[in-house]
């Protein structure tokens, strides 16, 4: 019965991982079209610019991805991490079919091969997922997050991306894709902890195990929101016409996926 049960979860998670990756990938190509259009009238989101806020098609793109990115979150409250987080390598083949008929950014074939790897390596991870025992409480993962050797890891990525954001960023950001890169990949690293505290607390609370009266749910909850906004504000710097959208989003994919 345990099992059957954890089996239809994991389905459950894999389909809202796949309609996830769909609508994350169709978003990326409204955003970018609103991005191109908005930097023709003024400084770019790359230079510091926000006028793409007044432009239609970029918040088509961002309700589109709020969509994708609410299936998303369903789907770590049903599947474990390690299956939902390499399903999001298919909005690499959503976005590069459709960047390839809208934008006209035609598919080189380092980029087709690198949307291949990564199709690939991602279905290999999901076929070969190690069982993992998931969490059953906020509590348990916060225990879990403040063991010396995520500490440790935490600190280090706020310290790398606070240089990337400080230094790096103002002097590199617009020649060197990596920076902005870098730091949407390693906040995204943490996002992914944030967002699974806050999923198992929803689907407990509504299974009637109240979890808005212990703090640790709205750490993470405070977490979860910063690194997102932060993301989401170095991925309109990214989707300035430096790389063509299928390469920046198979980079983008390997490293939030390591």
């Amino acid at each position: 019965m345990a099992v059957g049960v954890l089996y239809t979860d994991n389905l459950k998670g894999f389909a809202l991982a796949l309609a996830s990756s769909a609508f994350i990938g169709a978003s990326f190509i409204f955003k970018k079209k609103g991005l191109k259009r908005s930097g023709a009238y003024g400084p770019r989101a790359g230079a510091g610019g926000y006028r793409y806020l007044l432009e239609p098609l970029w918040w088509i793109g961002m309700i589109t991805m709020i969509i994708g990115e609410i299936a998303n979150f369903i789907a770590y409250i049903f599947a474990p991490a390690v299956i939902v987080t390499p399903l999001g390598a298919l909005s690499i083949i959503v976005s590069a079919v459709l960047a390839h008929f809208i934008l006209k950014e035609r598919l080189q074939r380092m980029g087709v091969l690198g949307c291949v790897l990564c199709i690939v390596g991602s279905t290999v991870i999901v076929l070969h997922a190690p069982e993992e025992r998931t969490p059953s409480s906020v509590q348990e993962i916060w225990n879990l997050a403040i063991q010396p050797a995520f500490l440790l890891y935490t600190a280090s990525a706020f310290a790398v991306v606070l240089v990337l954001m400080l230094y790096y960023g103002p002097r590199y950001g617009q020649t060197n894709i990596m920076i902005y890169l870098g730091i949407c990949s390693i906040i995204g690293s943490l996002t992914v902890m944030s967002i699974k505290a806050i999923g198992i607390a929803i689907k407990l609370t509504i299974e009637g195990i109240n979890q808005a009266g212990y703090f640790q749910t709205w750490v993470f909850a405070m977490v979860a929101i910063t690194c997102i906004v932060t993301q989401l504000n170095y991925l309109n710097m990214l989707l300035c016409p430096v790389l063509s959208l299928e390469n920046f989003l198979t980079l983008r994919k390997v490293l939030f996926s390591n």
